[in-house]
C-alpha cells in the first residue's frame, strides 16, 4: 500500500486513477509520494521516507530540484499536458494584439445613450478608431519549440501566417512536431529583425533568467508585439519598458509585474494559461500515471531532476538505485550482488547531470538473498528500492 499526499486542488479524474487497493490518500502524514499543484516545497522539509514529488503542471519553480535530486527524491511534471490550452490563449492574445477588439467594447459598455438610432450613429462614426489589421500575413517569430511553440506554430500557418522559429535546443523528437513550413532561423538575430510578433516559450533557467532585454529590443523592427506566455523572468523588466518607447508596440503576458502595472501598452493576464478545466484533468491524469508508474515498477518517465529510464517490467525482481553520475559506480553495484551471489539479468542506467538512475532486473533464484543495505555502502548511492 503507497500512502500519497494531495497538495492544492487536484482533479479528481487524475485523483480517481489511484486504485483504493494500492494507494491511501492523505490517510498518513507518513507518505510516500506528494501530488501537487503551485505548493512552494523550497522551504518545505523533506522526510526520508518521501520517494517522490509529481507536479500537475508543466512548471518546476516552486520545486528545489537539486535539493531533492541529492535526497533520492524524483520530481515529476507534465509537459505537454497544458499545451492546448497555453496556445489557444496566446493565439488569442495574438487576434487582441493585430486588432482593438477590447477598446470598442470597452466604447461600448462606457457610453449610453437615449435611442437606438442615437447609439447606431454613435457607433458609425466611432468605429473607424476601432480598425485592426488581420492576423493572416502577418511574419511570427517563435522562440522555443517544444509542446507549446510547436503546436503554436503549426495552427498560425493553418492561419495563414508565416512562421519563423528559433530553438538551438530543439531535440530530434522535437523537431518531428514542428510543421516543414516553419522557417528555421539559425540565430535569434535572423529571427528579430523581421517579425511583427515575437512569442516566447522558452524554459526559464539560470542561463535564460533575463535574457530577453535591449539586445533583444533593440533589433527588432517598430511596432513589433511581444507576446510572453513561457516565465516573466525571461524578460529585463526595466529594458522593456524603455523598449515600449521604442520598437515595442504591445507587450502581452501571462505574468504580472508589480513594476509593469498600469502601463497603458502591457496586457497582463492573471497566470490564465493553463486555467482550463482540461488542462487541468490533462495534467492531473498525467502527473498520476508517471508517478504510479515509479512507485510500481521503477520507471521513469517526465523527470525534471532525474534522467528519464525505462526497463520493461516483466515481473522479474527488480532492483532501482539513486546515485551520483561518478566513474565506476555501475561497476560498484554489479561488484557487490556478484559478492551476494546474484545474477544480474538485465539492466538500464541512464544520467542526468550530477546524477544517475540505475535500473537492475535480477534472475528470480530460490536460493539469492538480496542484501541491500550492501549497495548503501557504496559512496554516492542516494537510494536503493526493491520491487
Amino acid at each position: 500500500m503507497f500512502h500519497i499526499k494531495t497538495y492544492n486542488q487536484i482533479a479528481q479524474e487524475g485523483l480517481n486513477r489511484f486504485e483504493p487497493s494500492e494507494y491511501a490518500l492523505n490517510a498518513s502524514e507518513q507518505a510516500d509520494a506528494w501530488v501537487i499543484r503551485s505548493h512552494d516545497v523550497h522551504e518545505a522539509e523533506i522526510p526520508p521516507y518521501l520517494l517522490a514529488i509529481a507536479r500537475a503542471g508543466a512548471g518546476v519553480n516552486n520545486l528545489p530540484l537539486e535539493r531533492l535530486a541529492r535526497q533520492g527524491v524524483v520530481v515529476f511534471h507534465t509537459p505537454g499536458a497544458n499545451a492546448n490550452a497555453v496556445k489557444e490563449l496566446v493565439l488569442a492574445s495574438m487576434l487582441l494584439s493585430v486588432r482593438p477588439i477590447l477598446q470598442g467594447v470597452r466604447w461600448v459598455n462606457e457610453h449610453t445613450f437615449n435611442s437606438q438610432t442615437l447609439l447606431e450613429r454613435a457607433m458609425e462614426d466611432e468605429k473607424r478608431k476601432f480598425v485592426g489589421a488581420e492576423l493572416r500575413g502577418k511574419k511570427v517569430g517563435i522562440v522555443g519549440l517544444g509542446a507549446i511553440g510547436s503546436a503554436l506554430a503549426s495552427d498560425l500557418i493553418q492561419l495563414g501566417v508565416d512562421v519563423v522559429g528559433y530553438d538551438p535546443h530543439l531535440s530530434v523528437d522535437g523537431a518531428w512536431n514542428v510543421s516543414k513550413q516553419v522557417k528555421r532561423a539559425r540565430h535569434v538575430s535572423e529571427l528579430l529583425a523581421d517579425i511583427d510578433l515575437l512569442s516566447i516559450h522558452m524554459p526559464l533557467t539560470a542561463d535564460t533568467r533575463g535574457i530577453i532585454d535591449a539586445s533583444w529590443f533593440n533589433q527588432m523592427k517598430p511596432r513589433t508585439t511581444v507576446l510572453n506566455f513561457a516565465r516573466g523572468e525571461l524578460v529585463n523588466d526595466s529594458d522593456l519598458l524603455d523598449a515600449l518607447d521604442g520598437n515595442v508596440e504591445t507587450y502581452i503576458t501571462d505574468f504580472p509585474k508589480q513594476q509593469l502595472l498600469g502601463h497603458p501598452r502591457i496586457v497582463a493576464f492573471p497566470h490564465l494559461g493553463a486555467s482550463t478545466k482540461e488542462s487541468e484533468v490533462n495534467c492531473a491524469v498525467q502527473a498520476v500515471d508517471t508517478l504510479k508508474s515509479y512507485l510500481e515498477t521503477g520507471n521513469i518517465r517526465h523527470s525534471a531532476n532525474f534522467p528519464d529510464t525505462e526497463l520493461p517490467y516483466i515481473g522479474k525482481r527488480r532492483l532501482a538505485v539513486l546515485h551520483l553520475n561518478v566513474p565506476n559506480m555501475v561497476g560498484q553495484i554489479a561488484s557487490r550482488l556478484a559478492e551476494n551471489g546474484i545474477n544480474i539479468d538485465n539492466m538500464v542506467n541512464r544520467s542526468r547531470g550530477d546524477v544517475a538512475y540505475t535500473l537492475i532486473d535480477i534472475d528470480n533464484h530460490q536460493n539469492e538473498k538480496l542484501s541491500v543495505h550492501t549497495l548503501y555502502e557504496i559512496e554516492g548511492v542516494m537510494r536503493v528500492r526493491e520491487f
